[in-house]
């Protein structure tokens, strides 16, 4: 059996719950992705289009979408925290895995356009580390 996990934005006026069920795992250094989460990569997770169930908030959630390309993002109107959404293509729900509330059960497979990543980020296991 599939167990089902729960998410929501920061503010948590947006919540929502999806079966455990994902298809891929990505970390993205893409160009676009660095501007949709204004950090250095994006972590997304993909299932089914009908994977989700929205409990509270989905009038609150703006999709934009970028004008001659096939993306968009999805993002809670009042907090700004990125959502799920489904791709443009409409063949999956794309899961940004920072809105989820506990670990999916799978791990990143991937990270995607590395060639595109910051510059210092093959840096950052120089540098060092807190806990909190």
């Amino acid at each position: 059996m599939t167990k089902t996990i729960n998410g929501g934005c920061l503010c948590w006026q947006v919540k929502f719950t999806m079966k455990d069920d994902f298809d891929t795992f990505n970390i993205c250094h893409c160009k676009q992705c660095q501007q949709m989460s204004g950090s250095a990569h994006m972590a997304n997770l993909f299932t089914a289009p009908d994977n989700i169930k929205w409990l509270s908030g989905a009038d609150k959630v703006v999709t934009y979408d970028v004008p001659g390309r096939e993306m968009r993002n999805s993002f809670c109107g009042k907090c700004g925290c990125n959502l799920p959404y489904v791709t443009v293509s409409g063949r999956a729900l794309l899961v940004p895995s920072g809105c989820l509330e506990s670990e999916p059960s799978i791990a990143p497979e991937q990270v995607i356009f590395f060639g595109e990543r910051m510059p210092w980020y093959d840096e950052i296991d120089k540098i060092e580390k807190f806990d909190i």
